[in-house]
């Protein structure tokens, strides 16, 4: 039945998704491109190098400031992680005033006031901010460091680093970085236990002390203040910040692979592959390549209709969604796509990937498509210059970037004079598909066998980024565990064979958090083998799945679906209300693998399900199943119980996760009733 579960919620998501969807039917027309008039914002600078930009808009009565520290990127080696624990210092009170009256203050105001370790911001309204601006200067200029705030961001991110060893995307991100860039350079460090444990309270005050200087700074105020007002602020507050000296860049350019390879990093408890095909270069704003680039870079994988997503999500149903992207940045830049795919088409979605790379380095783009690229750039440009605050960033980035002065002033001009032949020619230069790493965080055990066949040479790597074997796929099952020894151990441990006989029928509500609404799921199980899922929203009905013991059906908005084929054999094999039971005729022991870092055996059944079971505790963990969704594409769908309680001497997990793509449920149980409450009527 957990095949009709995912479809259920399959099926409600698609029709609360759809609601929000706009009609992509009718193409509009791209219009002219329109004359853009950029005001420059009004600058001056203070003594000690602070440069500060000023644009007034008095149309509401609101200021934000922003400050910068454009300094290069530090190599923090067995410190990883320094200057992030400096961000968490920082802000946590002044040596003036104290965190509390800080904050304190600040909310009174109804402002927003923030200090990292690479600047400060500020917004409030403007009667106000006159005082904001100097509780940020204040903050910014003369911070307190206490060893308890210090200790309390070391525990906070160690905490972080715990949950993230669980997720595949944070590994995936954390390992792009560390092989694309080099673990030694400042882009691709990687913050540890090991290396946190290297911070001391006076490492940070060092760090802030060598690097928050103004002489690379830039101060930006945007809003309901003239230029005289602002003036006096900065001068009150900043013209005592007193310059350094710059730390100079010190790390080596990053360096691609020799030939392209898979980068492979076992992820046991993944019930998707992350996907990514990556290669560093050297792009900067300032680079004649840079905006035949960002077109190239939309039409390959930009935006919905870019080639990857409309080949692994649309033509395939691989993913949600497949995207590409590469950075502009004055020290090192990366080109790389990205996708999370379902486990079994890990490595159709390497061959579909590397086609696309290839198909935009060899095939000439249309006119069509190139046309609506640009205009959709236009319409992204022009809706940005509504907003004040874009004029100041945009005089931020020729500053710090080393930009001519009408670049903005021409940036639509430059869009539009990319030609099908620059598309090409920069696609070939910057998306690379003879040196590059091919990233996957996956399940080895699921992934490996079809990757092996692929024509690249494959590495491995732990989460960190460090070489390592290649993965054991499963273990050998113990002498004497069979497939009735492991359900033995598990009716067991949820409270033994006579309190699991004496349930004759269960009736379990369940509720869990969709797009801001609540879904409702109740679940009826009645001995010999009856089940009926139910999901509604708001009281009504969406949803409900039916089998009376020998036959069955779904429902979706009046349309019943009859249960068939190996669904309806297996169905008729349950032994609700406890679905485990069937698994010692139905399924097979197949080996033991790590769950959240925990072994489990594992039981697969012949219509692709697969059920875990913890080897020390016997309780049931996870199960997954692959099934057709709405649209008829494949979705698989993993369960994950916990929070296991008593209920009539037996033990029911009362939250059950719910994964399926990006949407992730928590099914929260409300009652569980025990044999009351049902009758033969709920099955019909």
């Amino acid at each position: 039945m957990k095949k009709n579960i995912i479809i259920l919620v399959a099926f409600v998501f698609t029709i609360i998704s759809t609601q929000a969807q706009v009609d992509r039917s009718v193409q509009p027309k791209p219009g002219p491109a329109p004359k853009i008039n950029l005001k420059n914002p009004q600058t001056f600078t203070l003594k000690n190098g602070l440069q500060v930009l000023v644009v007034e808009n008095h149309k509401l009565p609101r200021v934000s400031a922003q400050l910068l520290i454009d300094n290069a990127p530090i190599s923090e080696g067995e410190k990883a992680g320094l200057s992030g624990i400096t961000s968490g210092v920082l802000g946590n009170g002044t040596t003036n005033i104290s965190k509390e009256k800080f904050d304190e203050e600040v909310d009174y105001l109804g402002a927003r006031v923030s200090v990292y370790s690479s600047g400060a911001s500020a917004k409030s309204l403007s009667k106000y901010f006159p005082k904001v601006f100097n509780l940020m200067a204040d903050a910014a200029l003369n911070p307190l460091f206490t060893q308890e705030d210090f200790d309390k961001k070391i525990n906070q991110t160690l905490d972080g680093i715990k949950s993230g060893e669980k997720s595949v995307s944070v590994i995936a991100s954390q390992v792009r970085k560390a092989l694309g860039y080099g673990k030694n350079h400042p882009y691709g460090e990687v913050t540890t236990k090991e290396t946190l444990k290297n911070i001391t309270l006076e490492d940070v005050k060092n760090y802030y002390n060598t690097n928050f200087k103004p002489n690379n700074a830039y101060l930006v105020i945007v809003g309901d203040i003239t230029l005289k007002e602002a003036k006096k602020l900065v001068k009150k507050n900043f013209k005592k910040w007193k310059k350094g000296t710059l730390t100079a860049p010190n790390f080596e350019k990053p360096t691609n692979v020799a030939q392209t390879e898979i980068n492979f990093v076992n992820m046991p408890n993944a019930v998707q592959s992350e996907v990514a095909v990556l290669s560093t270069t050297q792009l900067e704003m300032s680079d004649p390549d840079y905006h035949a680039l960002l077109v190239a870079n939309q039409i390959l994988g930009g935006d919905f209709n870019s080639y990857l997503n409309m080949n692994l999500r649309e033509a395939h149903g691989y993913t949600y969604g497949a995207r590409s992207a590469i950075n502009d940045d004055k020290y090192a830049s990366m080109f790389r796509t990205r996708a999370s795919v379902r486990n079994m088409v890990t490595d159709s979605t390497v061959i579909e990937t590397m086609k696309e790379i290839h198909r935009i380095r060899t095939e000439n783009v249309t006119e069509k498509n190139l046309a609506n690229v640009k205009a959709g750039y236009v319409g992204k440009f022009v809706m940005a210059l509504e907003k004040p605050k874009t004029i100041a960033n945009y005089a931020l980035n020729i500053k710090t970037n080393n930009l001519p002065e009408d670049f903005y002033k021409t940036y639509l001009q430059k869009i539009n004079a990319v030609t099908i032949e620059d598309i090409k020619r920069v696609a070939n230069k910057y998306f690379s598909e003879d040196n590059a790493r091919i990233l996957i965080v996956g399940k080895a055990i699921d992934v490996l066998p079809n990757l092996e066949k692929l024509p690249y040479k494959i590495n491995y790597f732990d989460i960190y980024g460090n070489p390592t074997e290649k993965p054991e796929l499963t273990k050998p099952i113990p002498k004497g565990v069979t497939t009735q020894t492991v359900i033995d151990a598990y009716v067991k441990a949820i409270g033994g064979k006579d309190k699991v006989k004496a349930i004759t029928s269960v009736l379990q509500t369940s509720q869990a958090s969709m797009q801001g609404r609540v879904l409702d799921m109740t679940l009826k199980l009645m001995a010999p083998n009856k089940t009926a899922i139910l999901l509604g929203m708001g009281g009504m009905v969406l949803n409900k799945s039916i089998f009376n013991g020998s036959t069955g059906y779904s429902e979706s908005q009046g349309r019943k679906t009859p249960i068939e084929g190996i669904e309806l054999e297996l169905a008729q094999k349950g032994t609700a209300p406890f679905e485990e039971l069937a698994l010692v005729k139905t399924g097979k022991l197949t080996g033991i693998e790590l769950v959240n870092g925990e072994e489990n055996y594992v039981i697969k059944t012949a219509d692709g399900a697969t059920m875990y079971f913890n080897v020390a505790s016997g309780l049931k963990t996870q199960g997954s199943k692959t099934s057709k969704g709405p649209g008829g594409k494949e979705i698989t769908q993993t369960f994950e119980f916990s929070d296991y309680k008593e209920v009539n001497g037996v033990k029911f997990p009362h939250l059950m996760k719910m994964a399926m793509g990006p949407m992730t449920l928590e099914f929260k149980t409300t009652e569980i009733k025990i044999n009351e409450g049902l009758s033969d009527a709920d099955f019909e």
